[in-house]
């Protein structure tokens, strides 16, 4: 009957630790919608031509890796490739990762292998004895060396929970680093964009500031003349002012712009780069707009997201497997006694082995409440990316949609700033010819400024939104991407 009761203890034991592997959940992350577009309307083939390209949308492309390149600008590649290389921020997310890595191959090594310590001892100690029954005092020495050796054994899966929750948290920060990369590239791109479009804006409103500027001084010798009034005078003198007093706003945005380039870069303020002109970067004519299912592995924050659910998962095998029982192996052998005579001879071994075995009985409903506080932080992992798939994919319908109303915010003002040109050449003309004061002429070249402005503003957009869409689509891993390749 003992051993029957034995065998059947035996069986239970072994059969939970088959099942260990149920403690939690899978860690797989939670289905997801695959929609057929991904803004509110039908995805386009290609947007209007403006500046003489009508940007295509390759549905189905994966990410590209270094995107940037695709302005052919070597310029502009030139700041992203030293921002990367540079950048303190990156590098110490790069260092933090290494620093992660290195904890969990310490904490895998102490928990999945035994443990081996050597001691020395060396003591001198004095005892009383009691008075009258021997000397008063015993001294003497004693030396011992000994191995020490402990492991416990990993029946229900609590150890390899806690490693494998670990790891995925290295590899959040692992997919977290590849984030902060593109971002930074994302980020360089953008500024740099921005900082060659002010260029041109404060150039052609510097342009119109003279302008303004001689039409006001006309119109006052004119007002002295008496072939104005003196509220048309004073108009005009507010025009000016007026114009003029947008011209430190645009050189504010400009030092903000190439401060936060430089920083970027991992430069002092002080040492800011030069930035390519707006006219030498080529739009991309293709941009790629990967299928919501590539997306979900190109996206760096989704895949963070995965293995933060993985790592929660594991967190409440963990937690389940700690409710059950622990047993560990402790060994130890060497030589010792109270002389090296005795250290050495035969009587000299010493050597122990033990087992132990311990059952959570009362701790207070601790345990109970850390694996449901584990469930639910479970619960939120997965709730979390749910939140940052919906999020990659309006980052991508805004991109998209963004690209088709800059193209036509870009054709709209291509149209009026050549209508403008046109005007203004031929305004010019006429007051060559003697048919047209100076001041309509004044009045054109104010409008035909004006229109490029506002066309520069565009053209800059459209670049702006195309990096952000390149930046939303993310990038599929090289053995990925040859299998979507084939597929």
């Amino acid at each position: 009957m003992s051993f029957t009761y034995k065998t059947s203890v035996v069986a239970v034991v072994a059969a939970l630790a088959v099942t260990a592997c149920s403690f939690g959940p899978s860690g797989e992350p939670p289905a997801m919608p695959s929609p057929e577009h991904y803004g509110a309307q039908p995805q386009l083939s290609k947007t209007v031509a403006a500046g003489g390209i009508a940007q295509s949308f390759d549905v189905g492309a994966t990410g590209v890796t270094q995107w940037w390149r695709l302005y052919r600008s070597p310029a502009l590649n030139a700041l992203v490739d030293e921002g990367l290389r540079n950048s303190p921020t990156l590098a110490a997310t790069q260092r933090t990762l290494a620093a992660a890595q290195e904890e969990l191959r310490a904490q895998v090594g102490a928990s999945t292998l035994p443990s081996i310590d050597g001691a020395v001892q060396v003591e001198r100690a004095r005892s009383p004895v009691v008075p009258g029954l021997g000397p008063e005092q015993v001294q003497y020495n004693f030396f011992a060396g000994q191995l020490l050796a402990h492991y416990t054994f990993d029946l229900f899966g609590q150890t390899r929970y806690m490693n494998s929750a670990s790891a995925a948290r290295v590899n959040v920060q692992a997919f977290e680093l590849e984030a902060s990369r593109r971002a930074l590239a994302a980020n360089i791109v953008a500024s740099a964009i921005n900082v060659a479009a002010l260029d041109r804006q404060i150039a052609l409103t510097e342009r119109l500031v003279a302008v303004s500027i001689d039409a006001a001084n006309e119109d006052q010798q004119r007002y002295a003349l008496g072939s104005v009034s003196r509220a048309q005078a004073l108009a005009s003198k507010q025009d000016a002012a007026a114009i003029a007093a947008t011209l430190p706003a645009l050189r504010q945005q400009r030092a903000l712009a190439i401060h936060t380039l430089a920083v970027l870069m991992g430069r002092t303020p002080d040492n800011a780069p030069d930035v390519p002109a707006l006219d030498s970067l080529s739009l991309p004519e293709h941009v790629p707009v990967a299928v919501p299912s590539d997306l979900l592995r190109s996206r760096p924050d989704i895949q963070a997201a995965d293995a933060a659910v993985k790592a929660a998962a594991a967190d409440v095998g963990a937690a389940t497997a700690q409710l059950f029982p622990s047993l560990s192996l402790t060994g130890s052998m060497g030589r010792g006694g109270f002389s090296w005579p005795a250290v050495l001879s035969g009587a000299g071994g010493l050597w122990a082995i033990g087992a132990g075995l311990s059952q959570p009985i009362f701790h207070g409903g601790a345990l109970f409440a850390q694996r449901r506080a584990s469930i639910d932080a479970y619960a939120a992992a997965v709730l979390h990316y749910k939140s940052t798939v919906l999020s990659a994919f309006q980052d991508v319908a805004n991109s998209l949609a963004a690209l088709d109303n800059d193209a036509q915010a870009s054709a709209s003002t291509e149209v009026a700033a050549d209508a403008a040109r046109a005007a203004f050449d031929d305004t010019a003309s006429r007051h060559r010819m003697g048919s047209l004061p100076l001041a309509a002429t004044h009045a054109s070249e104010s409008r035909y400024l004006n229109a490029q402005i506002g066309a520069v503003r565009a053209a800059g957009q459209r670049m702006s939104n195309t990096a952000a869409l390149f930046q939303a689509m993310g990038e599929l891993p090289a053995s990925q991407q040859t299998a979507a390749s084939t597929q």
